[in-house]
């Protein structure tokens, strides 16, 4: 029963922060763009399913990501997070601020500021492309000068070795000078 509540309490917060991003980032309970259009369809019983309909095309992305790509780690999770999509959440969020500010400032069209956004992602993604390409041009494996000797259970349980590093016998005691022979 502790592992069903815990499962359980897994599937809710997923359905949670389902509805917080459709109400977010998606409308709400809005019908969608084209749909919109038509004048009865944010009337009556229509809110409530275009908003479950949202929730479920949300939780269908969670469930088909977790099936379907390997299980990440909670590091890799926060490296993520921290290195990728906060800096490209502060970005939007200057771009939209920008693009409210020239709108309400010198009335210059959405379309044109939108264009303008966007010749600035395209050129910011162009400058990372030219860093990474040229940071990896930068690291070149060099080689290790002298192989070190490591024990396998120095801490109390088996670790590999890396590379360039030879495993010796915890069993044997080896001297200096049989290393530096």
């Amino acid at each position: 029963l502790k592992f069903a509540m815990f499962m359980l309490a897994e599937y809710v917060n997923m359905t949670t922060v389902s509805a917080l991003a459709t109400t977010m980032f998606l409308g709400g309970w809005h019908a969608p763009w084209p749909i919109s259009l038509w004048d009865g369809a944010n009337t009556g019983w229509w809110p409530l399913l275009w908003f479950t309909a949202k929730v479920w095309a949300f939780l269908f992305g969670y469930f088909w990501l977790r099936a379907t790509l390997p299980r990440l780690r909670y590091d890799q999770f926060m490296a993520l997070s921290w290195k990728v999509l906060i800096p490209i959440s502060l970005l939007w969020l200057m771009i939209v601020a920008i693009a409210r500010g020239l709108k309400s400032a010198l009335g210059i069209s959405p379309w044109a500021t939108a264009a303008a956004g966007l010749c600035l992602v395209i050129a910011v993604v162009v400058v990372a492309v030219r860093a990474l390409s040229n940071r990896e041009a930068t690291n070149t494996i060099r080689p290790i000068r002298e192989t070190t000797y490591v024990n396998p259970m120095a801490a109390g349980y088996p670790v590999p070795p890396l590379p360039g590093q030879r495993v010796v016998d915890p069993m044997i005691v080896i001297r200096r000078e049989d290393i530096d022979a």
